[in-house]
C-alpha cells in the first residue's frame, strides 16, 4: 500500500518535486505551443488555418483520452518510473514534430506527443500524494503547480517567438531537449535514490481500479466538483480575449496578455501557499477561492475599461488556484491504494469539464452575450466553494 511520509518533507522529496514541476512545465508548454504557430503552419503546408488547427485537435484528443490509461500503469509499475518513461518517450514525439514533412504527419506526431505527455501531471500529483503527508501535501502540491502555471502562461509566447524568429521547427527541438533533460534527471534520481514513495501495486485489471475509485462516494463528489470547476473557469476563460477585443477594441495579442494575468495571480498563490494553507486551512481556502472567482467574473462583466480586466484576471488566478489546489489535495485521498488511477480520473474530468464549458459557453454567448456567461460563473463558483468547504468540515466531523 502507498504510504505517506509523516515527517516534514525531506530534501530528496524536494528535489523530486522540483523535477516533477519541470515536467509539468514542459507538458503545459507542449499543449499551448502550436496555438500561435497556425499561420506559419498554414503557410508552409499550403493549408487553411482551420486545416492547420488539426495539430491542436490531435494533441488535445490524445492528451485527454490517454489520461485514463496512465493511472493504472503508474499504480502497477510505479508512478515515478512511468513519469520518467513518458518524459523520455515525449522526446521522440517532439523530434518527430520537428521533422514532419507534411501537415498530416505533424498532426500524427503531435498526437503521439500529447499521448505520452498525458502521464506527467496526474502521476506527478499521485506521487506527491504517496510521498508527502497530508499535513504538508497541499503546500507541496502548490509548489509543484508553479511549473504548470509558468508553462501555461509562457507556452504560447514560446511558440510565437520561435515561429517569428527561428522557424517553428526549432520550437520542437527545444521542447525535445527539455523533455530529455527532465527525463534523464528523473532516471538518475531513480537509479541513485531508494524512495519508498511510489510503491508498485499488485497487478489488477484497469476496470477493477476504476471501479475501486468510482465506488467511493467521496471520490464521485470530488470528480463532480472538479468537472464543475473546469466548466465555470477554464471553459469560460476561452471567451475572455474575444470579449475584451470586441468590447474595448484592444488587439487580440493585447487581450491575450491581459488573460495571462490569470497565471501571474496563480503564481502569487503558489509562492505563499504554505502560509495561506496554514492561516486559512482547506475549508476557508476553498470558500475564499470561490468568492474571489465570483468577484473576478463580476469585475469582467462590469468593468468600464480594459484595465479592470487586468485586475479581474489577477484575482481570478489567485482564486482559481486556491480552489483548485484544495480539490487536488482532496483528490490525492480519493483512493490511496490506487492513487495513480484516481488522479488520472481527476485530470480527465477536469479536461472533460473544459470541453463542456467551451461548448456550453458558445450557446450562452450567442444567446445572452459574454456578460451572461460571466454572470453565470460569478454565481456558480462562490456556491461551489461553499459546498466544498462544508464537505471538508463534514469529513472532519465524521467518525473514524
Amino acid at each position: 500500500m502507498p504510504h505517506s511520509i509523516s515527517t516534514p518533507v525531506d530534501a530528496r522529496v524536494h528535489r523530486v518535486v522540483f523535477l516533477l514541476a519541470g515536467a509539468a512545465f514542459v507538458s503545459s508548454v507542449a499543449l499551448r505551443l502550436c496555438d500561435p504557430m497556425l499561420p506559419a503552419l498554414a503557410s508552409e503546408f499550403s493549408s487553411t488555418l482551420g486545416q492547420a488547427a488539426l495539430v491542436i485537435t490531435a494533441t488535445s484528443i490524445a492528451y485527454g483520452v490517454l489520461q485514463l490509461a496512465f493511472g493504472p500503469l503508474g499504480d502497477h509499475f510505479g508512478k515515478l518510473r512511468v513519469v520518467t518513461a513518458a518524459c523520455l518517450a515525449s522526446t521522440f514525439g517532439a523530434i518527430a514534430c520537428a521533422l514532419s514533412p507534411s501537415l498530416e504527419m505533424l498532426a500524427l506526431a503531435r498526437g503521439l506527443n500529447g499521448a505520452t505527455t498525458a502521464a506527467l501531471i496526474p502521476l506527478s500529483l499521485a506521487w506527491i500524494g504517496d510521498a508527502v503527508s497530508l499535513e504538508h501535501r497541499q503546500a507541496t502540491l502548490a509548489r509543484f503547480m508553479s511549473g504548470q502555471i509558468i508553462g501555461l502562461v509562457s507556452g504560447q509566447a514560446i511558440g510565437g517567438f520561435f515561429a517569428d524568429h527561428f522557424g517553428w521547427r526549432w520550437a520542437f527541438v527545444v521542447l525535445a531537449g527539455l523533455y530529455l533533460l527532465i527525463g534523464v534527471l528523473l532516471y538518475a534520481m531513480l537509479r541513485t535514490e531508494h524512495a519508498p514513495a511510489s510503491v508498485t501495486q499488485p497487478a489488477t485489471r484497469q476496470s477493477g481500479r476504476y471501479r475501486q475509485v468510482l465506488s467511493n462516494p467521496q471520490a464521485r463528489f470530488i470528480l463532480a466538483m472538479i468537472c464543475i470547476e473546469a466548466i465555470a473557469t477554464f471553459g469560460v476563460m476561452a471567451y475572455i480575449p474575444a470579449y475584451l477585443h470586441t468590447r474595448f477594441g484592444i488587439s487580440l495579442f493585447h487581450a491575450g496578455v491581459v488573460v495571462a494575468m490569470v497565471g501571474l495571480g496563480g503564481l502569487g498563490y503558489t509562492l505563499f501557499a504554505q502560509r495561506w494553507v496554514k492561516a486559512l486551512g482547506p475549508a476557508r481556502l476553498a470558500r475564499s477561492g470561490g468568492i474571489l472567482l465570483g468577484l473576478s467574473f463580476l469585475l469582467l462583466a462590469g468593468g468600464t475599461d480594459w484595465p479592470w480586466a487586468v485586475i479581474a484576471c489577477g484575482v481570478m488566478g489567485l482564486g482559481f488556484y486556491q480552489l483548485h489546489n484544495t480539490l487536488q489535495t482532496l483528490a490525492t485521498q480519493m483512493a490511496p491504494t490506487a492513487r495513480g488511477t484516481a488522479l488520472s480520473l481527476f485530470a480527465f474530468f477536469f479536461f472533460l469539464g473544459q470541453a463542456i464549458g467551451v461548448s456550453a459557453g458558445a450557446i450562452v454567448v450567442d444567446e445572452l452575450g459574454a456578460n451572461g456567461l460571466f454572470g453565470a460563473s460569478a454565481l456558480l463558483l462562490p456556491l461551489l466553494g461553499v459546498v466544498l468547504a462544508r464537505h471538508i468540515k463534514a469529513r472532519r466531523r465524521a467518525p473514524i
